[in-house]
């Protein structure tokens, strides 16, 4: 579990590289320069400082320094994701509960897919002890796709999956119009369906992403009499890690079906490399591609088109 208690410094080591990325990237979030002795520069926003030293060493201050460093930090430029976790004990009984937790929320490219997991005292130490954690801190899709096997045969019938491709998504964003509700109709949907296979769980935890309220509000009858909890660093907890995993292994199968589609190794996030890839498939089949293969309310495909997309999802 994470602590409770307010982080307001970090430190840690980035190479010249690191620096001058996360230069880059807080600039062109409007964030405020000034000198600093013996720095490469220093950032500032609201109440939050940066500071790259000339030695290596990056300090984070202020109230915003755990936003930064799991929002910004860590998946943007150290791609690490150990800030805020506190090791679960092997030892430490599982309550019945289900995980819920998604993967491609932040990539330009791919399906939007939400899992959910239920675990108890029989299930949830044989989880932990098949190595379930954060997909994020599995580097290799081979790793994630045994890992996935092993968490289906493990819990037998207590699992389920929510993808949604580019065009369903592109489709309910333009109804919902905003990403939080969106993935709140996501997990409601996925909590629905684990009720279905297991009517007498109990809880349900997920990550924590918005107003706890807007799931509240999604669920169905069947969800609204269970309880909702939702935590920062939810995928310490062994049925969120199981999720993540479960929610990975779809999004790279529907990655990878895409990419067969199109000819073109579609790369993950939302930076370069990206739009890169972007350009090259604008080339060979025009920009309505991106109606079938990305999420077209992303900056990027801004970027790439210059034309925004209305409220129907089309093109203005």
């Amino acid at each position: 579990m994470a602590e409770n208690r307010k982080v307001t410094s970090y430190v840690c080591t980035v190479t010249e590289e690191q620096a001058e990325a996360l230069r880059i990237l807080l600039d062109a979030r409007g964030w405020r320069f000034s000198e600093q002795p013996y720095a490469r520069w220093k950032a500032v926003r609201e109440k939050t400082n940066v500071v790259a030293y000339n030695s290596g060493k990056l300090t984070v201050q202020g109230g915003g320094t755990a936003d930064f460093v799991t929002f910004v930090l860590e998946p943007e430029i150290l791609h690490t994701f150990g800030f805020g976790y506190a090791e679960e004990s092997k030892e430490e009984p599982v309550d019945p509960h289900g995980g819920v937790d998604e993967s491609g929320k932040g990539d330009f490219f791919g399906p939007l897919c939400i899992a959910g997991v239920y675990a108890d005292g029989a299930t949830g130490p044989k989880l932990r002890e098949i190595g379930c954690c954060d997909s994020k801190l599995i580097k290799s899709s081979k790793k994630i796709m045994e890992l996935a096997a092993k968490i289906r045969e493990t819990v037998g019938d207590g699992w389920t999956v929510v993808t949604l491709g580019p065009e369903a998504y592109n489709r309910l964003y333009a109804k919902i119009g905003n990403l939080n509700r969106l993935l709140a109709w996501g997990h409601a949907r996925v909590i629905e369906n684990l009720l279905e296979k297991v009517p007498t769980c109990p809880r349900m935890l997920s990550d924590k992403f918005g107003d706890e309220r807007l799931i509240q509000r999604a669920l169905l009858t069947r969800g609204r009499a269970i309880q909702l909890d939702q935590q920062v660093r939810a995928e310490s907890d062994v049925a969120v890690a199981a999720a993540s995993i479960l929610s990975r292994e779809q999004f790279l199968k529907g990655m990878a079906k895409l990419g067969a589609e199109l000819g073109e190794e579609l790369p993950r996030g939302a930076g370069p490399q990206v739009r890169e890839t972007g350009r090259r498939l604008m080339e060979r089949y025009g920009a309505s591609v991106f109606e079938r293969c990305a999420k077209l309310h992303f900056k990027t495909c801004n970027e790439l088109t210059g034309s925004p997309v209305v409220e129907d999802g089309t093109w203005k």
